[in-house]
C-alpha cells in the first residue's frame, strides 16, 4: 500500500523546509534506510531517510522549492499502484487551507485536475516549469535559451539564463533526454511554475501536452494554486505562449533575412533603454546574433560620439515607455510594504571625521593595502551591533528576534534598481576583508552574477550616497531588518573647537528605525556608540 511522506520537521524552530538535492528519482526501489533527499532548514543542510520500502512514484517539492511542514514531499508504493487518490486528496487539502481562495472554485479546480493527476505522460517525457530563484521570485524571464529544440540535453546542462526580481541566473536541466518543446521564448516572462520546456526521448509527439496545458490552464488559476500542488510535475499549470513549430519558424526567419540586425529579444530591450546603436554592437551569439551579454559588455568606441538627449521638436510632447524589469517590479512591492507597514522614525547624526580621514591615509600606507571610508562605516556598524542586539533584531507578529550574529547589507545601484549583497560576520572581519567582500560583490551585483546566497541573510543594511556627492538623505528600511543606516558625503567646513572656528570634515548620517523594535533612545545610544568608533577609528583594531 501506497505511503505519503511528508515534509518532515528536522529541529524545534523549523516552520518550512527546502529541497537541496534528490538522491533519489521516481521509478527508484526504495530501501528502508536509504537517503532519499537532503532538506535545507532553518539551521541546517540535513539527510532524510525513508522509513519504508518500495519504489518511489511520486515527487511532490522539486529540487529548491520550499514548502511548509507535513506539505507533501513524496510517496513510496508498489511499483504501478494507482496513487490518483492520494494526489487528489492532497490537492484538496491544500486548497482548503488557501484562505484567499473561493471554495467553489477551489472545487471546480480540483475535480478539472483529477484526470491530469491520472493521464501519465508518455515514457521518459518530463516538463520542465519555471523554476522559484529567489524567496521573493514571482515570476521570471528568459533571458537566454542556450538549448535549442531538437538538441540531446544532459543533467547538469545549462538549458537557459532566466532574469529574476534579483539577478541573472543559469538554470540547469536534472534531467537528461532531448528537448523537445519550449513555452516561452526569449525576452517572454512567465509566472513560477509556468511551462518552460518538454524533455524526453527524440521523436517523441508531445503536441497534445502542450495543447492539453494550454486549454485547460488558466492564469486566474494559477495565480490562486499553491506552491505545493502535488500534481505540478505531471501535469503542466500554465498557459502555453508559443508552440514549438512558432518558434523554429522565427528562427528560421531571422536567419536568412540578411538585411536584419540578429538579436533576442532580452538584448533589443536593453539596448533601447541605455541607448545603444545596434550597429556597433558586435554579436557573439550564432550566426554574429546579438544577446544579452553583448550589450552588458559593449562600450561605445572613441570614434562614436557622446550620447545626446532625444530630439523633440520645439512646442511638441513626447515621451518613452520602458516596461517595469522583475527587479523593478519588487523592488516597488517591498518597499512599498516596508514603508507602509512599519513605523519609521529618523535619527540624523553629524560625525566628526579628521581622524578617520587620517587613520585610512595611514592605513592605505601600507603596500598592497586599500581601505575605503564605507568599509571602515561597515567595520564599526558591525561592532556596535554587537553591543546593541535590539537594533541588529526582526520583527514578527508573535516574537522579536534579536541577532547575536552580524550580517551588513550594503546596497549597490545597478541599472535595473537596487541591489543588498551581505557582508556575513562581519564584525568577525578586518578592514581589508571587509573592502575586498563589497568590492567584490559590488562587481557581481553590476554584472547580474550574485548568487543568491550573496544576497539573504542581512540583520543591519548600509546606503552610502557620498560618493555621489549628496550630504544628507533618509532611506526606507530593508525588511526584515530594524534599521538602515544613511550615509552622506564627507564636507570640508568651518566647525567649533576648543572655542575657536576652524576648517573641519564632517559627516551626516540618518538611522532609520522601526518603532516596532527599536525605541528612540535605543537608536540614539547605538549612534552613540558608532560615533566612538567612526571618530576615533584605532578603536576598532582592539
Amino acid at each position: 500500500m501506497a505511503e505519503v511522506i511528508n515534509m518532515p520537521r528536522l529541529s524545534d524552530t523549523m516552520e518550512e523546509g527546502t529541497v537541496a538535492s534528490w538522491l533519489k528519482k521516481v521509478g527508484d526501489k526504495i530501501e528502508e534506510g536509504d537517503i532519499l533527499a537532503e532538506i535545507e532548514t532553518d539551521k541546517a543542510t540535513m539527510e532524510f531517510e525513508s522509513f519504508n520500502e518500495g519504489v518511489l512514484l511520486h515527487i511532490g517539492i522539486q529540487e529548491g522549492e520550499t514548502a511548509k511542514v507535513d506539505t507533501l514531499l513524496a510517496i513510496i508504493g508498489d511499483e504501478g499502484e494507482d496513487i490518483s487518490g492520494l494526489l487528489n486528496g492532497s490537492t484538496t487539502e491544500a486548497k482548503a487551507e488557501t484562505p484567499t481562495e473561493d471554495k467553489t472554485a477551489a472545487n471546480t479546480e480540483s475535480e478539472s485536475e483529477t484526470p491530469k493527476a491520472e493521464e501519465a505522460l508518455p515514457e521518459g517525457v518530463i516538463v520542465v516549469t519555471m523554476p522559484r530563484l529567489s524567496d521573493t521570485m514571482e515570476e521570471g524571464t528568459v533571458a537566454t535559451w542556450l538549448k535549442k529544440i531538437g538538441d540531446t540535453v544532459e543533467e547538469g546542462d545549462i538549458l537557459a539564463e532566466i532574469e529574476t526580481d534579483k539577478a541573472t541566473m543559469e538554470f540547469e536541466s536534472f534531467q537528461s533526454g532531448t528537448l523537445l518543446f519550449v513555452g516561452l521564448e526569449e525576452g517572454a516572462s512567465a509566472k513560477v511554475d509556468s511551462l518552460l520546456a518538454i524533455i524526453g526521448p527524440a521523436g517523441t509527439d508531445v503536441s497534445s501536452i502542450a495543447k492539453n496545458f494550454a486549454v485547460e490552464g488558466s492564469s486566474a488559476k494559477k495565480e490562486e494554486a499553491p506552491k505545493q500542488e502535488a500534481a505540478k510535475q505531471e501535469t503542466p499549470k500554465a498557459e502555453v505562449k508559443k508552440e514549438a513549430p512558432k518558434q523554429q519558424a522565427k528562427a528560421a526567419v531571422s536567419n536568412t533575412d540578411s538585411g536584419r540586425v540578429f538579436i533576442s529579444p532580452l538584448a533589443k530591450k536593453m539596448a533601447e533603454e541605455k541607448g545603444i546603436q545596434l550597429n556597433q554592437v558586435k554579436g557573439s551569439g550564432e550566426n554574429g546574433r546579438i544577446v544579452k551579454r553583448d550589450i552588458e559588455n559593449f562600450t561605445p568606441s572613441a570614434s562614436g560620439s557622446a550620447s545626446t538627449a532625444k530630439f523633440v521638436a520645439t512646442g511638441q510632447e513626447d515621451f518613452d515607455e520602458i516596461p517595469n524589469s522583475n527587479m523593478r517590479k519588487a523592488i516597488a512591492k517591498n518597499l512599498a510594504k516596508s514603508k507602509f507597514t512599519a513605523p519609521h522614525y529618523y535619527l540624523n547624526v553629524e560625525f566628526d571625521m579628521e581622524n578617520a580621514i587620517a587613520f585610512r591615509k595611514q592605513y592605505n600606507s601600507v603596500p598592497d593595502i586599500k581601505i575605503s571610508y564605507n568599509d571602515m562605516i561597515v567595520k564599526a556598524c558591525a561592532l556596535a551591533l554587537k553591543e546593541h542586539p535590539q537594533v541588529n533584531s526582526q520583527w514578527f507578529d508573535d516574537r522579536m528576534k534579536l541577532n547575536n550574529h552580524v550580517h551588513i547589507g550594503v546596497a549597490v545601484a545597478v541599472p535595473d534598481g537596487l541591489l543588498v549583497p551581505v557582508v556575513k560576520f562581519a564584525n568577525e572581519q578586518s578592514l581589508p576583508q571587509i573592502g575586498a567582500a563589497v568590492r567584490e560583490y559590488a562587481g557581481k551585483a553590476r554584472s547580474k552574477k550574485l548568487a543568491l546566497d550573496e544576497m539573504e541573510g542581512s540583520t543591519f543594511t548600509i546606503s552610502n550616497l557620498g560618493m555621489f556627492g549628496i550630504d544628507s538623505f533618509t532611506s526606507i528600511i530593508n525588511q526584515p531588518n530594524s534599521a538602515i543606516l544613511s550615509v552622506g558625503n564627507i564636507v570640508e567646513k568651518p566647525v567649533v573647537k576648543n572655542g575657536q572656528i576652524v576648517v573641519g570634515n564632517t559627516m551626516k548620517l540618518c538611522l532609520a528605525c522601526d518603532h516596532r523594535t527599536v525605541d528612540g533612545a535605543t537608536g540614539a545610544q547605538f549612534l552613540q556608540t558608532l560615533k566612538g568608533f567612526i571618530e576615533n577609528p584605532v578603536t576598532m583594531l582592539v
